[in-house]
This record gives structure tokens, sequence and C-alpha cells, in this order.
């Protein structure tokens, strides 16, 4: 029942890398969070927090399709390590401007932007690494530790910017950020070169728009990894929970900064204890229904976020039990989310091929990255005219009625082998 640690065991190009991309991974849910609480600061609106989301969301589809192209063209290790560099960078600039202090959101704007594009290029090129140092019978192991690496940073990340924040104000979480991503240039800097396979017709891959669009259109003959992009859209788009933290820590429970770092903690911690007893998700066959079954649980964890906001809003409960109400709903989430993430990630990486792996994985982090950032916008304005308690409930719901919609439409999906992958 236990992580399977034979990767980080036997392996010490995969260690390196493990280790820079989890030190990385906290100071980037650090910013994440100090940026949510700071426009909230800065506005006392959470359609704004939602605005942030929707400037991180463009320059994530554009740079994240392209970026797993450039994947899929160059040596990918030159590719992550290029974007992680610009991405440490913006680290500084965010931290420079909470020194000098700002009244407005749009320097967080753009620092959410470049953040968000940087992040999509390091993020498929690095995936892409994986299956090119481990062999294919560990990759269900070594993503359940990515997952864990994942989970944990958005656990500890935004507890640990809400009491700098807390503390010492803003610019401590920003130079805190910008310190610990250096340790993914670390683990980037230590690998060997890793250029893509070429394709078994031994043409080069096409360039620029063009190789997207051979990314995009090979998905159309490919059923099962489509629907795990299509799965994951209706969960982060229809029941996405984090744009209603701020004011549901700050507002509706009546917290600071600190009781918004718990309830986005709280969906990591959920996840970080699922993969804790991962052990056995290696031997699991039928990992469409496995995924399809996760999602419907996330879609009842942010459900019952809403029931326990409303709750407290109806004087039916107090914000005490309320926070511990709406933390365990996000932990359940959590957990089936990671679960999720172990299984997605598996299908891409066991059934698509190399030369296209880095273009589908971009489509992967547009999907799992872009899919939140919709869903903030579209949640921060129906928080607005219905409240944050109300939106979770109907998108939970939501979420729930589209997977048993999508289970329908694709029964073969629920069938798909672990085994006998077949894209």
């Amino acid at each position: 029942m236990l992580p399977d640690l034979t990767p980080l065991r036997r392996f010490p190009a995969y260690r390196r890398l493990y280790v820079g991309t989890v030190l990385a991974g906290i100071g980037s849910q650090l910013a994440i969070a100090a940026l949510g609480i700071q426009v909230f600061a800065l506005t006392g609106s959470t359609a704004a927090v939602g605005v942030l989301g929707l400037f991180a969301f463009v320059p994530l589809v554009i740079m994240g399709l392209y970026g797993g192209a450039l994947a899929d063209r160059h040596d990918r290790r030159r590719v992550a390590l290029g974007a992680q560099t610009l991405s440490w960078a913006t680290s500084i600039v965010a931290a420079g401007l909470a020194v000098v202090g700002t009244d407005s959101v749009w320097p967080l704007y753009l620092v959410a932007a470049v953040w968000s594009g940087s992040y999509a290029v390091t993020a498929p090129a690095r995936s892409s690494i994986y299956p090119r140092i481990l062999p294919a019978g560990l990759l269900p192991a070594a993503n359940a530790l990515s997952v864990i690496a994942m989970t944990g940073s958005m656990a500890l990340g935004p507890v640990i910017g809400g009491f700098l924040i807390d503390l010492a104000g803003f610019r401590a979480a920003y130079a805190l950020d910008a310190l610990i991503t250096t340790a993914a240039l670390w683990g980037l800097g230590s690998l060997p070169p890793i250029p893509p396979t070429p394709p078994t017709d031994g043409a080069p891959a096409s360039g620029g728009l063009r190789s997207v669009v051979d990314g995009l259109g090979a998905l159309r003959a490919m059923p099962n990894v489509r629907m795990t992009f299509v799965a994951d859209i209706a969960a982060m788009v229809l029941a996405q929970p984090s744009v209603l933290l701020p004011a549901a820590g700050a507002v509706v429970l009546g917290g600071g900064a600190r009781t918004v770092g718990y309830l986005y903690a709280a969906i990591a911690v959920g996840g970080v204890v699922s993969m804790l007893v991962s052990g056995r998700l290696g031997s699991v066959r039928r990992q469409g229904r496995a995924i399809l079954g996760c999602i419907v649980g996330w879609g009842a964890g942010v459900a019952g976020l809403g029931v326990a906001l409303i709750a407290v809003r109806s004087g039916l409960g107090g914000p005490g039990a309320g926070l511990l109400i709406a933390m365990a709903a996000l932990a359940f989430a959590g957990g089936c989310d990671s679960v999720s993430a172990v299984f997605r990630t598996t299908i891409l990486q066991t059934a698509a091929p190399d030369h296209l792996r880095g273009r589908l994985q971009g489509v992967f982090i547009v999907v799992v990255a872009g899919g939140p950032r919709v869903g903030g916008v579209l949640g921060g304005g129906l928080a607005v005219a219905v409240g944050e308690g109300w939106t979770a409930v109907l998108g939970g719901l939501l979420c729930v009625a589209a997977i048993a919609a999508l289970a329908a439409v694709q029964p073969s999906f629920l069938a798909y082998d672990a085994r006998h992958p077949v894209p």
C-alpha cells in the first residue's frame, strides 16, 4: 500500500529532477496563493481574483501548445531549463514589486501571465523526459511520486505563504519563491541532453504552427487519450473551488490569510494522503473507469465545500465547525483528483508515441492548468450573483452530471486495459 520508491532509489537522474521539482513546486504554490490573496486584499472582489486566472489562461494555452511542439523538436532538457529560468526571473520581479508597493492589480496580472507562460513550456518538456529516463513499468510509481510532489507543494506552499504574509508581508513570500525556485534549475541542469525520438517514418518533426496542428490532429485517432482531457476539463471548469477560497476564508469563515491558506492546503493534504497509500495503483487495469469514478468524487467534495459555506452563512453552524467541514470536503476532493491524475498521466505516457508526447503533454498541461483558470473566471462571476457557497454546490453537481454523460457517450473508456494500452 505504501508508495513505490524504486524510481528514486534506482535512478539518480530522476532523483535529482524530482528533488528540484518538489522544492520549486512549493515556491510556485506559495506565489500563486500570495497573488490571489494580494488581489483580493486590493479589490475585495472574488471576480477580480477570477480575472487573475484569465490572465494566466491565455499564455498558458498559447505557450502550452507551442512549448509541447518545442519539446518534440529540440533537446527537452534545454527547453525546460530555459523556461524555468524565465520563471525564476519572474519571481524576482514579483518580489521587487512587493518591495516598492503597488495599489494596482495590473502588474500582478502581468506577473501571473508571464509565470503561466513559462510554466506551460517547462511542464510538457519535463513530463516528456520521464519516459526517457525510467522504464515503462515504473511510470505509475513515478506518477504517484509526482502527484505527492505536486500535492505536497500545494499543501505547504499556501500555508507557508499565509504565515509569511501575516508576519512580513507579500515581499517575503515572493522572495522565498525566488530563492527555492533555483532548485528546479539545479535538477534540470544536472540531466544529460534528451533529444526527442524521431517518428517511425524517419521524418523530422515539423516546426511552428504546423507542428501544433499536427499534434492536435493526432488526437482524432486517440479516443482514450482524448477522453482523459475531456473528463478533466469537465471537472476543472465546472467545479473549481480555488477562486472561491479567498472570500470563503476571509469573509464567510471570518479568518485572515492563514485561514485561506488552510483551505488551499486542504485539497493538497487529501492528495498527499491518497498517494501515501498508492502502492497498489500500478496493479489497476481499468484505469479509465478509475478516472471517471475519481472525478465524480471530486465533484461531490466541491459540493460539500458549498454546503459548509451555506450553513455558516445561514447561521446553522459556527465558523470553526464550518472550517473543519470545508477542509474535510476539500481534502476528499483532493484525494480523488490525485488518483485521477496518476491514471490520466500514465495513459498519456504509455499509449502515446514518443514523437508526439511533447505536444500531447502540452495539451495535457493546457487542460490541467488552463481548466482551473477558466473555471475560476466562471466561478468568480457566478459567486457575485449567488454567493460562494451556492457556486460550489452547483458546480459540484454539474461535474457529476457531466461525467455520467461522458461515460454514456464513450463506454469503451470504461473498458480501457492498462496491460494493453490503446491510445
